[in-house]
Order: C-alpha cells, then sequence, then structure tokens
C-alpha cells in the first residue's frame, strides 16, 4: 500500500516546494523506493492552459496531453518518471467536475457542499492511479492561510484520518529571514505558519527551512520545541549553487531519513546518489563555455522558458561545458538590422523558442534570418520553426507577403491553422470558433525522419516520439517551393501530412522543430537535440 507524502508552504509564497518534492522523490527512488510527485493548485482555473506566461510561468506538457503547472517539469527532470494527467489537479477542475455531477443529477438532490463533495473529490484525486507505488508525494500550492488552499488542507487532515497511522507524513516548508540589522535569524514566523497549520488540524512531521545563512543549533532547538518535531526533523535549506546540487545538500542535512523515521523506517543504507555526484563534478568542472542568445518574447520572467533552460543545461552537462544564456526580447531586433550586429555576432548560437501571438515576431524572423545568412547554429521550437519557415519563403522562396493567419488574415498563409489530425483518440477537428483552454494539438506524437538527415543522426533513429503544444502548422502546399530554397523538410507525421522538422542541409546546424523537445530532457538523460546544439555551439566558439 502506498504511503503518502504532503508538503505545504508557509511564510511566503515561491519557497522551493516543487524543488523539495522532486528532490525528496529522487532520495526515496535512490534508496530503491518506486514515486510519483502529484501537484494540487488551488486556483480556479481548469488548468494553466490558458493563462499568461508572466502570470504562471511555462505550461509543461505531459505525454498524455495534459496542460500542468511548471512543477510536474522539477519533478520529471529529478526522477525520470513521466508525469500523467492524474498528477496534476486545480480547484477548477474539482469544482468543473462537481457542477457537471450535480447537474446530471448524480447527486440525488443533495445539497452539494464544500464538505463532504469537494473533500472527497480531493482525497479521490489522490488516491487513484496508484498501484504499484511505495511513496505518492504531493505538493500543495500557495500558501497555508490562503483562502483558496482550504479544501485541499482539509481533504488532506481527512486522508490522514482515512488512511490511519504510518500510512503519511506532512512535511512544511517555511522561511527563516535573516534581519541583517539585528545581525540575527528569526523563527517566530515559522512558528506562526505551523501554529496556523496545526490549527487546521494538521501537526507537521518535518519542517524544511529556507534561510541565507545556517541555522544555529540554538535556533534549531527553539524551532524544534515550539513547533512540535523532533531537532532533527529541523531540516535547513541553503541556498543551493545549482538546483541539481538540492537533492545532495537535503541528505546531507537529513532529509530522507528524517521522512522515512516519521514512517517508522529506519533508514539503514546509503541511498545511491552517483549520478547527482557525476552531475555537480560536471557543474562544477566544465572543460569550457558556450554563449546562447535565447531569442524569445517572455524573457522578461525566465520561469517562461523554464525547460527550455534546464535542457540547455542539459546540453551543456553532456558536452562538459558551461552554458551561459543571454536573454533577448525579439522586439529589439524589429526596427534597424544593424542593431542586430552586437547583440547577436557574439554569440556562439541562437535559439527561438515557441510562443503565441504576434508581439516580437519580425524580431525573430530577423533574428532567424542572422543566423542563416552567418553560418551560426540555429535551433527554432514551435513558433521558431513556423517563423524559420517564414523567413525562407520571403527572402527565399520569392514570397514576398508570406506570414501566418496567427497573426491576422493578410498576406499569403506559409503557416495555417490545424483543423485536423489523428492521435490515438481518432481523429481531432478543431475551427476558428474553439474554445482555447485544451484544444490544441497537445501531447506526445510519432514523427518520421528521413534516413539521411542531420536529425536521424542526432537522434540514432529515424522513429521518434515528441511531445507537442500547438495550434498551427506549416502548410504542406508550400513545402516544395520552400525546399527550393534550401530548406528541407526531414521530419513529417507517419501519415505523411504534418510537417515536424526542417533543417538546412548545407548550414553548420540549423535545424527547426514543431514539438518541444525541452519537455523530455533529463539532466541524467539530455535531449539529443539539445545535446547536439550546444556541441555546434562549441565548436562555433572554437571559429571565432
Amino acid at each position: 500500500m502506498a504511503r503518502f507524502i504532503f508538503i505545504t508552504g508557509g511564510v511566503v509564497s515561491s519557497l522551493g516546494k516543487g524543488l523539495l518534492a522532486a528532490s525528496l522523490g529522487a532520495l526515496l527512488q535512490a534508496r530503491g523506493y518506486k514515486v510519483r510527485i502529484r501537484k494540487f493548485d488551488p486556483y480556479l482555473n481548469v488548468d494553466p492552459g490558458t493563462m499568461s506566461p508572466y502570470q504562471h510561468g511555462e505550461v509543461y506538457v505531459t505525454d498524455d496531453g495534459a496542460e500542468t503547472d511548471l512543477d510536474l517539469g522539477h519533478y520529471e527532470r529529478f526522477t525520470g518518471v513521466s508525469a500523467r494527467q492524474s498528477d496534476n489537479v486545480t480547484s477548477g477542475r474539482i469544482y468543473s467536475d462537481i457542477i457537471a455531477k450535480e447537474r446530471r443529477g448524480d447527486y440525488l438532490g443533495a445539497t452539494v457542499q464544500v464538505v463532504p463533495h469537494v473533500t472527497n473529490a480531493i482525497k479521490e484525486f489522490a488516491q487513484n492511479d496508484i498501484d504499484g507505488l511505495d511513496f505518492v508525494i504531493c505538493e500543495i500550492g500557495g500558501t497555508i492561510g490562503d483562502i483558496e488552499s482550504l479544501p485541499f488542507v482539509e481533504a488532506l487532515r481527512q486522508l490522514k484520518n482515512d488512511l490511519g497511522p504510518g500510512q503519511t507524513c506532512f512535511v512544511h516548508t517555511t522561511l527563516v529571514p535573516y534581519i541583517a540589522a539585528a545581525g540575527e535569524l528569526k523563527t517566530k514566523p515559522t512558528q506562526h505558519s505551523v501554529r496556523e497549520l496545526t490549527s487546521y488540524g494538521i501537526q507537521p512531521q518535518v519542517l524544511l527551512c529556507r534561510t541565507e545563512h545556517p541555522i544555529p543549533d540554538n535556533e534549531r532547538r527553539k524551532i524544534a520545541l515550539f513547533c512540535n518535531v523532533p531537532e532533527g526533523a529541523v531540516i535547513q535549506a541553503l541556498d543551493a549553487r545549482s538546483i541539481y546540487d538540492v537533492p545532495l545538500q537535503y541528505h546531507h542535512e537529513g532529509l530522507d531519513r528524517e521522512v522515512l523515521k516519521a514512517f517508522g523506517i529506519e533508514a539503514e543504507d546509503s541511498p545511491d546518489l552517483t549520478r547527482w555526484i557525476d552531475i555537480m563534478d560536471r557543474v562544477d568542472n566544465p572543460e569550457g563555455e558556450v554563449t546562447i542568445g535565447v531569442v524569445g518574447k517572455y524573457v522578461a520572467l525566465p520561469d517562461a522558458y523554464k525547460s527550455l533552460r534546464e535542457a540547455l543545461v542539459h546540453g551543456g552537462l553532456a558536452n562538459r561545458v558551461k552554458v551561459n544564456i543571454k536573454w533577448l526580447d525579439a522586439e529589439m531586433f524589429e526596427g534597424d538590422p544593424e542593431d542586430l550586429v552586437p547583440q547577436l555576432e557574439p554569440l556562439h548560437a541562437i535559439l527561438v523558442p515557441g510562443g503565441f501571438g504576434e508581439r516580437g515576431s519580425e524580431g525573430k524572423i530577423a533574428a532567424i534570418r542572422f543566423a542563416r545568412t552567418r553560418n551560426i547554429p540555429f535551433f527554432g521550437i514551435c513558433l521558431g520553426m513556423q517563423m524559420a519557415c517564414i523567413e525562407a519563403a520571403r527572402h527565399q522562396a520569392g514570397i514576398a507577403d508570406a506570414t501566418t493567419t496567427e497573426f491576422g488574415e493578410q498576406g499569403e498563409p506559409i503557416i495555417g491553422l490545424i483543423t485536423e489530425w489523428m492521435s490515438e483518440e481518432g481523429l481531432q477537428k478543431r475551427s476558428e470558433d474553439t474554445d482555447l483552454g485544451g484544444t490544441m494539438r497537445l501531447g506526445a506524437y510519432d514523427a518520421k525522419l528521413s534516413p539521411n538527415s542531420k536529425v536521424a543522426s542526432v537522434y540514432g533513429t529515424t522513429e521518434i516520439s515528441e511531445r507537442h503544444r500547438h495550434r498551427y502548422e506549416v502548410n504542406s502546399h508550400y513545402i516544395p517551393k520552400l525546399e527550393e530554397g534550401g530548406l528541407i523538410f526531414s521530419g513529417m507525421s507517419p501519415d505523411g501530412e504534418l510537417p515536424e522538422i526542417v533543417e538546412r542541409p548545407e548550414h553548420p546546424w540549423f535545424i527547426g522543430v514543431q514539438f518541444h523537445p525541452e519537455l523530455k530532457s533529463r539532466p541524467f538523460d539530455p535531449h539529443p537535440l539539445f545535446k547536439g546544439f550546444v556541441a555546434a555551439a562549441l565548436e562555433q566558439s572554437r571559429l571565432v
């Protein structure tokens, strides 16, 4: 029977609950346990699919097509366990399902209430699809005391009683701030946060205390005394030099030992942390460095490209080089073409990521042309691939007004709305009037690669599966013209209808993909495209 670990947060947000869940999962895996990590989000959106990246960061997409919180990316990267639709739920999804049941009459005339109907739905979600697991780690979004998260906290309190002794462990994350004027760490915020959590009927067994300074023994004893936990269960969490050092840091502080102790499990053997030690050796001892420019739309908020950033880091780990990322707002390249030179010329490679909307598109096209004509390694992802096709159409295929219908009806539509495609569920159809939420081509789809192509050599195979999240596709009607100009369509859907990959054989490294390879990259298993892209950047660095 699976045991449950519930992770809550107090005092302030952004304390790293997602990294805590991912690191704890990795540590339990290193001890031989099977784990799955889940995220409870208290907002009323059904999923984050329609939320602005500036509000919520990136949308992480699973193999089975769920649009989820970016923390699920951490879970996958640290454990290698592919997330599923059943691993992320929001208040919006819970309430939507309950209201649909009420409208159908499923409750047989009963008054529908938060307790028991909402809390029961949350408990059902937590316990669904967990066969064969040793531990289920559940991260509760938000901060204790937020009105939005109260139904989740109450559901977990009930679940603790339902499962019985020894089946649950609560880990509470807090902040221990340093007051410079007093020269002291303050434990009172932690005490008050735990007191509020206990007022809801939950006593945490382990405290993870985020702090900028080491916690002295006397302060640790004070926290333990006032928060009713063993002194050893007060785990300090100092800022780490890399997120991939966090599992090692938390193990050194005894996190996995204390969590197992809360379940009555004696942690006798040391976990096998070889992979994490190797990763940190590559982080700390690079044999070179490269600078890669990301020309995007949401560069003011790095979390909007969280998986992309980590995939570039993974490519660096694979090549044992440090990757310096230069975030460049595409809009600044929409004026004088000479503005590109001082920004792009020093770069060893250029990447244009995905996005939605017209803003910055001309700057992206200008950056792609710069990479093409200067023989600088280029990688286009989703919208980045589409902009590469428009650039080729305008400057090589003689279609001066080439554009995408995503930006309006003017010009010639090299890129158009995808209206139907085949999935495992059968034929999918969309139109301009379709709702925005959850209606894109989402999740893992197969593709076939041309045998002698660059991407086939990068992957080492001609059959791949990658995750998609897009609403527009390259119009296959224009493929012959674009290929005459030198842009080769080297990857297609199995039925040959949907373009998946473009490349330029004569270019040192020029690849555009319709999917999001960054979603499948892991620090201990870097994605081959990012591994190859960083290798090309390294080669470029030797030429300049």
